[in-house]
């Protein structure tokens, strides 16, 4: 066989040798079938070797694999074969079905009776190999070694998943390669068969056709490979577990878990420095090794959380870190906003510290938006700056302050005044934490997304108006499609300016409202007298209504504003926190806000719902005159 710089050339082979390959392979397959079968006393016959005297049409794909234009007859069972009374309703895949795990897992086995059952052809990776290679895997392995048998592997799996979707069957190593699970991971779905180590030492205890069993104890050598190879297979899309059980209930479990799985949503931010996604869906914490994977430059981390969120979902988030063997140490602070600050940052610098971490730790954010700017910033900062991942667990969290890389803490002069611009790796948000939020907090949260249609994009607007309850009262579709619609809105905003920096407009349109937000929380401090989203909703209602009072819209569009807000239980007016305020006063900490530019006061006014804009021109009175219309005092 021709080699080139020691790896194996796959290329086309004459008629004759094509047969006895064919011959080679389905001897191989039967063999395998009639072990993994022969567990649930499997009763199948493997086809007369006398029917490949006519072998089908073969075709060639550049030069890596020889594959057939007809294969339903070698590599699929007829349906009828193993029908059963439970199968799964009739789905359309666009996505090729990728089965991984050990060896002895029953891959091809039932790989063959999924892909009859879903109407899909079925492969074998090995098979193909071997069928290409004109060698057996063993002989691969003793002539080539194993690198150039996994560089081949990698290229004849790339080239099947490229092609229509299929049922493959892999080999046990072939998930382990970076390359290939990342082609994977792009292209199909995967399927970890999972089986307890007894199991699989039946199922190979007769086989003499395994390398990696040569030469030694099996059940030490499959100990030993579990031990590496189960934390990389926990990041497939679907785990099922399988034990003794006849294969047809296997592949019944097999085929309930694909026909339920549903992948997250996926929005990609796209930045000059970089680029992430923000992933959406329920039960993310319990794969958030799985989903991080990607990300992490080594598999340890440190969780910066708040007491409060820990006893609620720390639990999930360390388990299914630990699942693909990521190690993690835990920082905890009090919740709430008074946790934003230098004492507090200082507290967790020494803790990051003392937990030695390296610069490729990465530090992961559990909670909400608190958690997120302090464990952000403190990340910005730490060695110069460590991996960071948001892992938000409240409304107003992930559909704005997860977003962009904004961190920071509060100061006794202002609200955000010190921190960095640092991006996530990653932004996970399990809408499954939105459950245990209190209806507050899910109120807080609604109203930034509110503001995201306010500034910019009226059909959102138009969404929250006729969805805005739903949202706050746990209707997950209506959170789900929140959470998209607000964090594709900023994406495009924060992707346009990352730092703030254009002179007008830019990224600093997402501070609609914020300016008397943030005035307000100052004034009644951070211990939570009001939530940022509170702040935020009445401060909405005060720039629209400024808006008015300055000709730029019309007084109807405020009065729509303010009443939307009022309908969800948002507080939209000054006069609903039940305090007195200083007008003056307020004035002055809007001085202190770093939006401040040459001394001026700079203010997101808006000309209609969807049509936000910066300004500098906003006359000092103008706003004194507003705040006290709306009932603060001189």
């Amino acid at each position: 066989m021709p080699v080139q710089g020691g790896s194996v050339l796959l290329e086309p082979v004459e008629r004759d040798d094509v047969l006895h390959l064919l011959r080679m392979r389905r001897r191989r397959e039967c063999a395998e079938q009639h072990d993994a079968d022969a567990e649930h006393q499997d009763k199948d016959q493997c086809d007369d070797e006398e029917q490949l005297t006519h072998p089908p049409s073969l075709a060639v794909i550049g030069n890596d694999v020889l594959t057939f234009t007809v294969m339903a007859r070698n590599n699929a069972r007829s349906e009828s074969a193993h029908a059963t009374s439970a199968r799964p309703r009739s789905l359309t895949f666009s996505r090729s079905i990728v089965l991984v795990g050990m060896m002895g897992a029953g891959k091809t086995s039932i790989g063959r009776r999924l892909a009859a059952r879903l109407g899909l052809p079925f492969r074998d990776a090995d098979s193909e190999i071997e069928l290409a290679a004109g060698l057996t895997v063993p002989e691969l392995f003793a002539r080539y070694g194993e690198p150039h048998f996994r560089a081949g592997e990698r290229r004849v799996i790339r080239r099947l998943l490229d092609g229509p979707p299929l049922v493959l069957a892999t080999g046990g190593g072939a998930f382990m390669d970076d390359v290939t699970r990342a082609a994977i991971r792009a292209r199909g779905v995967s399927v970890w068969l999972r089986c307890a180590l007894p199991v699989l030492l039946r199922r190979v205890a007769l086989r003499t056709s395994r390398p990696l069993l040569a030469g030694g104890d099996p059940a030490e050598i499959l100990r030993r490979l579990m031990a590496v190879r189960h934390p990389v297979y926990a990041e497939a899309d679907v785990v099922v577990d399988c034990s003794d059980e006849p294969p047809e209930i296997t592949t019944d479990k097999v085929a309930r878990a694909v026909e339920a799985w549903s992948p997250p949503h996926i929005l990609p931010v796209r930045l000059a420095s970089t680029r992430y996604d923000v992933v959406v869906g329920e039960g993310l914490l319990a794969r958030a090794g799985a989903l991080l994977a990607p990300v992490l430059p080594q598999k340890r981390c440190v969780v910066v959380t708040d007491t409060t969120v820990a006893a609620l979902h720390l639990a999930t988030l360390l388990d299914g870190l630990a699942q693909t063997g990521v190690t993690a140490a835990v920082i905890a602070v009090p919740p709430g906003e008074a946790s934003k600050s230098l004492d507090s940052f200082g507290r967790v610098i020494d803790a990051l510290l003392g937990a030695s971490v390296e610069r490729h730790t990465t530090v992961v954010a559990l909670g909400g938006g608190v958690v997120g700017d302090l464990a952000g910033f403190a990340a910005a900062t730490a060695l110069r700056g460590l991996p960071f991942v948001q892992v938000p667990t409240t409304l107003l969290a992930q559909v704005d302050s997860s977003v962009g890389g904004k961190t920071g803490i509060n100061t006794a002069r202002g609200k955000n005044l010190v921190g960095a611009f640092h991006q996530p790796r990653m932004v996970l948000a399990d809408t499954a934490t939105l459950a245990t939020l209190p209806l507050r907090e899910k109120r807080a949260g609604y109203a930034e997304i509110v503001k995201a249609g306010l500034i910019g994009d009226l059909g959102l607007y138009q969404w929250c108006e006729t969805n805005g309850r739903a949202v706050v009262a746990d209707d997950r579709a209506a959170q789900a499609e929140a959470v998209l619609r607000a964090c594709a809105f900023k994406a495009e905003v924060v992707g346009d300016d990352e730092r703030e920096e254009r002179p007008n407009d830019g990224r600093a349109l997402l501070n609609l409202g914020h300016t008397f937000g943030h005035a307000i929380e100052a004034e009644l401090g951070y211990g939570g007298a009001v939530l940022h989203g509170e702040a935020v909703a009445i401060g909405l209602g005060l720039a629209f209504q400024l808006s008015a009072k300055l000709g730029l819209c019309d007084p109807a569009v405020a009065e729509r504003v303010i009443g939307h807000v009022a309908s969800v239980g948002l507080p939209s007016e000054l006069a609903m926190l039940n305090r007195r305020f200083s007008a003056s006063r307020l004035v002055e900490l809007m001085r202190r806000d770093k939006k401040m530019r040459d001394g001026r006061l700079h203010f997101v006014l808006a000309r209609g719902i969807g049509a936000a804009f910066t300004s500098a021109d906003v006359p000092p009175e103008a706003v004194t005159e507003l705040l006290r219309e709306a009932g603060a005092e001189a």
